[in-house]
């Protein structure tokens, strides 16, 4: 089952490759309707759109899951029902190309939910305690933006149809499509696990490390940047941009924060993703939607190669996930030590990497706009804190000496993981500048003065050097963190985000649902429904029973109580 769905997505993906190109070329937009039922007026119709973003995008969805596919064959190879995890992830990744073609709001809230299901299925998948609280907060954070999308069906009833593709240009300033473009960001900020929905997203890290490779590259956590990019159009000149950017830039910082403090191998590259959400975000709320589309299929590359190299770690080093334990294991690994460390770089925006073509384009549009120092600091510093984290888990896993005890086997020899993670090394080095070639078809000049021109790189050494001294304090540091051991808690903690979402508000609604079960439900209506019938029920069946048995005591006793009222009556 795995070779038979990593062939097929492959040649989906290359099919979705060539039709990309054609439709770049001519400049196309295929729009398909296919009527489900017709019964007398009423037709149901599922609606495609098909245009170079939604087959670009389907590409790398495909060509990605096609791999992990690959990949999780050796990955996951003790699993007794490996072929029910496989059609778990073909259901994620069919929910997501749902998503992406659909230009009506009814299918995108089916690919949406059908992604919020089946990534509560796989973040549960381990089945033990942290995992069922993972998937829960996983599950419920998500139902908001689900219920989010629900009021924008029903706020779309003003108009004749649900597909918002038609809308958007000429009703920018109808105060309808103001809610609901409100509403849209909304769902995507929850999706995309910007503050104040961010907790969410290093829990679900508890899912299998080829899921948390897919759900953190090109699925899940993009639905809802992919969903703004195609609402673009009617976020332009709104107030709710403005408070997007800051959310999404405060998201940026704080992720890029609390990865520096972080030694669990797997949050540090979720939390790096949650900051390149961030980036994604706010770019998006400048007015730019292609460029957060270029960053987003970049960034997809890089960040699944990352996260396999990490899962082949973590089975060599007997599922411990641990940083502190881990050191020196390019000694012993080097072919994936080779592939995270150039993932690594792509991720900081190393020159002709993958992710330098994004990143330094939109750190080049954040000079180059008319933005406040706020923002703009925001932007930089969260740039040079994706080095300073970068720098010092490459000094914990390959610099530093290993930790763990001598007789670990460490090898090299999993050509199954390597020969998928090495697909993507080649697509890590490659696709920054081949899309750049096919998303912008002109080039850009950015013209800036010299020390803003250089203020990506100024900055990115600055955080590396960072990096590398933290990363080399041994006891010195202690004291230092010990003086700062609050201050350091409330960092390391999201900014006490998790224990927000997870203790604050479901904790008071859980609670309270506890009470009206214990006191309603199994109280005042089980007293007079349920039991209370039951045991009317059961007192009379065993009274008639006694009648029933026809017993001689029982008529001298009736006789004599009659006999008794009939005297009381006469004497009255």
């Amino acid at each position: 089952m795995c070779f038979i769905s990593f062939f097929f997505l492959f040649i989906f993906s290359m099919l979705n490759f060539f039709l990309f190109i054609y439709f770049i070329m001519n400049n196309l937009v295929i729009f398909l309707e296919w009527e489900l039922i017709s019964f007398n007026s009423i037709s149901v119709v599922m609606s495609i759109l098909l245009d170079w973003m939604s087959l670009l995008f389907m590409m790398f969805v495909s060509l990605i899951s096609s791999v992990v596919i690959y990949y999780s064959k050796s990955y996951m190879s003790s699993e007794l029902n490996l072929n029910r995890f496989i059609l778990l992830v073909l259901m994620f990744v069919l929910s997501m190309i749902l998503l992406i073609i659909s230009p009506n709001i009814i299918s995108i809230l089916l690919g949406w939910d059908g992604l919020g299901l089946v990534s509560y299925c796989l973040v549960i998948y381990y089945q033990n305690l942290k995992s069922y609280n993972a998937g829960m907060l996983t599950a419920l954070s998500n139902r908001i933006g689900d219920v989010f999308i629900l009021m924008v069906i029903s706020w779309m009833l003003n108009y004749g149809s649900w597909n918002y593709i038609f809308y958007l240009n000429f009703m920018k300033n109808d105060y309808i499509m103001m809610i609901i473009s409100f509403m849209i960001i909304l769902a995507a900020m929850t999706k995309s696990a910007q503050i104040p929905f961010s907790s969410w997203l290093p829990a679900a890290m508890a899912a299998p490390t080829p899921v948390s490779s897919l759900v953190h590259s090109s699925t899940l956590v993009t639905a809802g940047v992919y969903l703004l990019i195609r609402f673009n159009y009617l976020l332009l000149d709104m107030f709710f941009l403005k408070i997007l950017l800051l959310l999404s830039g405060l998201t940026m910082f704080m992720a890029g924060i609390s990865a520096n403090y972080e030694y669990d191998l797997k949050k540090i590259i979720a939390l790096s993703t949650l900051s390149q959400l961030g980036l994604m975000m706010s770019i998006l709320s400048m007015g730019l939607p292609n460029l957060a589309f270029f960053h987003l299929l970049t960034h997809a590359m890089f960040k699944a190669l990352l996260f396999m190299c990490a899962g082949v770690i973590i089975h060599m080093m007997n599922n411990i996930q641990d940083i502190r334990f881990m050191g020196g294991i390019s000694m012993f690994i080097p072919l994936t030590s080779l592939c995270m460390n150039i993932s690594n770089l792509a991720l900081c925006g190393i020159p002709f990497l993958a992710g330098f073509y994004s990143k330094d384009l939109i750190l080049e549009m954040v000079s180059f706009s008319n933005l406040n120092l706020l923002i703009f600091f925001l932007y930089y510093i969260s740039t040079g804190l994706t080095m300073y984290y970068t720098i010092r888990l490459i000094m914990y896993l390959m610099v530093n000496d290993f930790n763990l005890l001598c007789i670990y086997n460490l090898y090299d020899e999993d050509y199954v993981m390597l020969k998928s993670m090495f697909f993507l090394l080649f697509m890590s080095v490659l696709s920054g500048s081949l899309l750049s070639w096919l998303i912008f078809s002109y080039p850009y000049m950015i013209y800036l003065p010299f020390n803003l021109k250089m203020m990506v790189i100024y900055v990115s050494f600055f955080g590396g050097f960072m990096g590398y001294l933290i990363s080399n304090m041994k006891i010195y540091s202690i004291n230092k963190f010990l003086m700062t051991y609050n201050f350091s808690g409330f960092l390391c903690m999201m900014w006490f985000m998790p224990g927000l979402s997870t203790y604050g508000l479901n904790y008071y609604f859980l609670n309270f649902s506890q009470k009206l079960l214990k006191n309603v439900d199994l109280g005042w209506s089980e007293l007079y429904s349920g039991q209370g019938l039951y045991m009317i029920m059961k007192n009379y069946s065993v009274m008639y029973n006694i009648f029933h048995i026809n017993n001689f005591k029982i008529y001298l006793f009736s006789f004599i109580l009659w006999m008794i009222m009939i005297l009381f009556l006469f004497l009255i």
